[in-house]
């Protein structure tokens, strides 16, 4: 969009405005009548699954081949007696139940019923220990996905209700749970998009001041959002992307805060042209050019850091990017296409009531921030260290982190489901709600010898193991399936951290047995929510470094500059950090959620990261530009007044869009919200206004090295404001040198400390462990370790920086031990590392 031929032709007078819109009108109707409704093509089932390759697929793979039936879905009823003779209520109340299902006029659906008046020799697992608590299985054929499966269940929770009497009755397990998330999420997007129009339509009036100009925005994203969604679900219905509710659902905030930033950028340089240009036509092609290398640069940041998940093998990171990015992209050419067609097509009256003239007015910029770059001006140091310490004092929340694989404690809402599975726990153990099924498979016929119950008393003896039921041969005669319960919460670190050593113990035992060269698979889903864990750890690992990779690309492009980038890459991680530990503490410490949503983390890396660097990529933009004509101080001074407003405004909506993700009863989507929204405050008000206008104070001419400013027209010198190291570069004095010298001196004993620190903990736990992800932590951090003592020496002695600016890198200096402090308690409460023993008890060697 800076062909000045191409903007003629797009946005040369209100004819080819009205094109323009028309077009874009043209295509959104013809795309929505050919294409299939979103919500038919959405897949919520294998974004919950770990990889195919995985060992718990392949387990339940075999499942499926080898025991005829097993393929159907289960609801498990829940019976619990009351009164003063339990057991003879719940049995009472289990026979009702069961003859309710088993006629002729059962739900459709139904395939079977297990229970103990069907299967009196499964008594011992269907009868909790006092008797007074039984479980009814009822397998149940079709996808859960399919509105006549849900009606069949909601069937089978009606007639037991109604037949169990006074007894304590719920319908649970994979076909409940199934049933139950549908429903919490349905009509959500309704709601959330409701609340995002009204919540982004009076933000826009607030800022305009202008009805029409706050439609403009409204109309693009609606515009921009039915071309997405209808060229998403064709591609979702020729199976080249997939599309998930949540992915739908973040859509929705992502092109509304997306586009209305993009609007406010193009608009407020529209009004900002005016005060030169009376033309409207001429004046609107020269706020797009000036701010097409920008938003482009934005947008390409957004859409590559979205492809950036295709490295992911967890299906829910590889499919969640290339729907997103798709937005993204169509919503940019709405923004350098429709809205400013349909700015010059309203005329005068996009302006109305306050008219063109205090429209343009107001593009000089507001009284508070030519007060904050005076600031800004005054004190750099003081101002980047008292923003970085705010920093690492909220990153401090990273110390009770710790992640959940719970779907059902992620229900904002009380459900069915979860009541029957606290049920299963007090009356049955904890292990009970969710059973693993260990698969062994020969080569040879298992059939006559005793392998398969050696095997199974074996398994009894395992590690939390609670107990093994009776073994199931496979129609091959050569794989035999056990279902193991442990003694652990199926969703909890522990029980994650099991299904590994279960694993070696079920090969021992297998060899043990007479059995050679046997296969043995996990499944069941505390296997997937392991293979699920060990995936996303790899994930995000390689995730972060491709994102940071591609930011710094993107800097590189835009600033021609080689440090730039690094610095404005570095207070995005420390934007990430902050965001990550305040997210933590609100969620799980104040509002007590289980932990962070498994995929939250990733999810927050790769948005905030995405938007966050837009706001540094307009300040540093119009400070490039401004250097054409200023000298860096002034530049600076001058990009902050002039975007300030702005920018602030696009990050407040963008916010605020996000933040209504909050309204949704998924635990996901609510940390995912509060997160971003926190995270984008924390980028538009901290530091894109305070830290990175301070951080270019302070290097000067060398903020944009290699590159260095031109020299800019002669004009009369102005006074510059004292700075906050002037008393130090005065005083030429010998303390200073001893204090030089004794920060060189604690920063290199420091970080070597903190090197050997690092070294015992790679020493002791990596041999543990096969976490990828725990490596190149230990990796990255050594890299960390070296460019700290690198810079410090290098600043402190070589450079002899005054000892004002030293200030920051102390500041610094505090991160690396902390990041360790840090990483060490989160590895523990997550499983990562093993726990201290809790005993005196002798254990085996590290």
């Amino acid at each position: 969009m800076n062909s000045p031929a191409l903007l003629r032709c797009l946005l040369g007078s209100k004819k080819r405005a009205a094109v323009v819109v028309a077009f874009w009108v043209l295509i959104a109707g013809l795309l929505a009548g050919v294409a299939p409704a979103l919500e038919s093509v959405e897949d919520n089932a294998s974004a919950n699954l770990p990889p195919a390759a995985s060992d718990s697929m392949k387990a339940r793979d075999l499942v499926r081949a080898q025991l005829p039936g097993q393929d159907a879905t289960p609801a498990i009823i829940v019976v619990r007696g009351k009164g003063t003779d339990a057991a003879k209520s719940a049995t009472q109340s289990v026979a009702a139940i069961t003859s309710a299902l088993s006629g002729t006029s059962r739900p459709d659906h139904v395939v079977s019923v297990v229970s103990t008046v069907t299967a009196p020799d499964a008594a011992a697992e269907l009868v909790s220990q006092d008797r007074g608590a039984q479980l009814v299985i009822v397998p149940m054929e079709g996808s859960p996905s399919d509105e006549s499966f849900q009606n069949a269940v909601d069937e089978v929770r009606a007639l037991a209700s109604d037949r169990a009497g006074p007894a304590d009755v719920a319908v649970t397990g994979p076909a409940g749970i199934a049933t139950d998330t549908v429903k919490v999420f349905s009509g959500g997007d309704k709601v959330l998009l409701l609340a995002t129009v009204v919540l982004v339509l009076i933000i826009l009036l607030a800022i305009y001041r202008s009805p029409l100009m706050a439609l403009v925005p409204l109309l693009a994203v609606g515009v921009a959002m039915r071309v997405a969604e209808t060229l998403g679900a064709i591609l979702a219905d020729a199976g080249v992307i997939t599309v998930s509710s949540q992915t739908a659902s973040i859509m929705t905030v992502l092109l509304f805060g997306v586009g209305t930033d993009y609007a406010l950028i193009i608009t407020a340089r529209y009004r900002e042209t005016l005060l030169d240009e009376p033309d409207r036509a001429r004046a609107m092609q020269a706020a797009v050019r000036r701010t097409a290398e920008s938003v482009l640069a934005s947008a390409s940041t957004i859409v590559l850091a979205m492809f950036a998940l295709l490295v992911a093998v967890s299906p829910a990171l590889h499919g969640f990017g290339p729907y997103l990015a798709l937005g993204v992209a169509v919503m940019a050419l709405v923004a350098f296409t429709f809205i400013p067609a349909l700015v010059l097509l309203l005329g005068k009256g996009v302006f109305w009531p306050g008219g063109v003239d205090k429209a343009a007015e107001r593009s000089r910029g507001a009284g508070v921030w030519h007060r904050i770059a005076a600031l800004v001006a005054r004190a750099p140091v003081k101002v980047a260290s008292a923003v970085i310490a705010l920093l690492v004092v909220l990153s401090a929340g990273l110390l009770g982190y710790q992640e959940s694989f719970n779907t059902l404690s992620g229900f904002r809402a009380a459900t069915e489901s979860e009541h029957g599975q606290h049920l299963i726990h007090e009356e049955f153990g904890p292990g009970e709600i969710a059973p693993s099924t260990v698969v062994v498979h020969s080569q040879d016929n298992l059939r006559s010898g005793p392998a398969p119950a050696d095997i199974a008393t074996a398994l009894t003896d395992a590690d939390h193991v609670s107990r093994v039921a009776d073994p199931r041969m496979g129609k091959d005669g050569k794989t035999v399936f056990y279902d193991v319960v442990l003694d652990l919460d199926p969703y909890s670190s522990k029980a994650l951290d099991a299904i590994g050593p279960l694993k070696q113990a079920t090969q021992s035992a297998a060899q043990a047995a007479g059995v050679q060269d046997a296969t043995v698979l996990i499944g069941g889903e505390t296997a997937q929510n392991a293979d699920i864990r060990s995936a996303l750890d790899r994930d995000t690992t390689f995730i972060v470094l491709l994102v940071l990779a591609l930011v710094t690309a993107v800097l590189v492009l835009l600033l021609r500059s080689l440090l730039a980038p690094l610095y404005l890459v570095a207070t995005l991680i420390l934007s990430f950090l902050a965001t990550l530990g305040a997210t933590t503490f609100f969620t799980v410490t104040v509002l007590g959620d289980d932990g962070i949503g498994n995929r939250v983390t990733a999810y927050i890396f790769v948005f905030l990261v995405a938007l966050g660097v837009d706001y540094n990529i307009f300040i540093m933009s119009r400070f490039k530009q401004e250097l054409r004509t200023q000298p860096p101080a002034k530049a600076i001074t001058a990009a902050l007044t002039r975007t300030g407003g702005v920018i602030s405004s696009a990050g407040l909506i963008l916010a605020a869009t996000f933040a209504v993700l909050m309204t949704q009863p998924i635990r996901e989507l609510f940390q995912f919200g509060f997160a971003m929204a926190f995270g984008i405050l924390l980028d538009t008000f901290l530091i894109r206004p305070l830290l990175v206008p301070a951080i270019v104070r302070l290097l000067g001419d060398r903020a944009l090295w290699p590159a260095r400013p031109g020299t800019p027209t002669p004009s009369t010198p102005t006074p510059e404001p004292p700075s906050a190291d002037a008393p130090a570069a005065q005083a030429a004095e010998p303390g200073s040198g001893r204090l030089l010298r004794a920060f060189t001196w604690i920063a290199v004993i420091e970080a070597c400390t903190w090197a050997g620190l690092l070294v015992g903990m790679y020493l002791k736990y990596i041999p543990e462990t096969t976490e990828l992800g725990v490596r190149i932590f230990g990796t990255l951090h050594g890299a960390a370790f070296i460019a700290y003592v690198f810079l410090t020496v290098l600043a402190a002695i070589r450079l002899k920086w005054r000892l004002g600016r030293t200030t920051i890198f102390a500041l610094l200096a505090a991160v690396p031990p902390f990041m360790t402090i840090a990483f060490e308690i989160w590895a523990r409460r997550t499983g990562r590392l093993p726990q201290p023993a809790a005993d005196p008890s002798p254990t085996p060697a590290l």
